[in-house]
């Protein structure tokens, strides 16, 4: 059973100036964006009990087929985490929001029929840890939805997006990274990747550093007869 207290001794991770500004950009994005679209190809034909490691404010939860049973939604930012308790209350499925770190996931292994990580690698300090934890949580054969950002374009963009990661960007973005690559990342991890694909974000408009995105699936290997 995951924890249910709201209360922690500290915060695993505390950028309420960034919180607020991604709280109501991603708002935005639903519909400027096409992020709504993208939450519903995401999450559609999900079933069982889902662990959502970083689920920020919550917009995830609308978008849950009613075949899910439980979501246990991990965030570590308090103000994304009552947001996101507010969203919960509104879900369609049961919604428990619950403190803690994707690399120290408060839960019991092999609990897990699947997992989401959307915009969430980006971000955590330590993405191996974070992924091996996410393979202990999940049972053998447990599925992998994920949407990331990440490294992308010709030399020069990359070139900026290495340059970016080393100065400010993740000062003013909550810690994220711009040139991570999540697919590797995963496979690396052990996870059997599936079926993905490339999203620019915005699918019209001007490419930013943030532009290059991945819609896929992967799955924790079943255990070996």
């Amino acid at each position: 059973m995951p924890l249910r207290s709201g209360k922690v001794p500290r915060d695993a991770v505390h950028h309420p100036l960034f919180a607020r500004c991604y709280a109501r950009a991603s708002v935005r994005a639903e519909t400027r964006m096409g992020m709504a679209r993208v939450r519903e190809r995401l999450l559609g034909g999900l079933s069982g009990r889902v662990i959502e490691i970083g689920a920020g404010n919550g917009l995830n939860f609308a978008h849950y087929p009613g075949t899910v049973s439980e979501v246990v939604a991990i965030e570590p930012e308090r103000l994304l985490r009552r947001l996101a308790v507010e969203a919960a209350l509104r879900a369609e499925v049961p919604v428990d929001v619950v403190p803690g770190a994707a690399e120290a996931l408060p839960v019991k292994s092999e609990g897990f029929d699947a997992a989401v990580v959307s915009l969430v690698l980006c971000s955590v300090r330590d993405v191996p840890r974070a992924l091996g934890e996410l393979r202990r949580v999940l049972r053998p054969g447990g599925e992998v939805r994920f949407f990331e950002h990440g490294r992308g374009g010709g030399r020069a963009m990359t070139c900026a997006q290495q340059a970016l990661d080393r100065t400010l960007w993740p000062v003013v973005s909550g810690g994220c990274h711009l040139s991570r690559e999540p697919v590797r990342a995963l496979r690396d991890a052990g996870f059997e990747l599936g079926p993905y694909r490339r999203v620019m974000m915005p699918e019209q408009g001007p490419v930013l550093p943030t532009s290059y995105c991945v819609l896929g699936t992967a799955w924790r290997p079943p255990v070996s007869a």
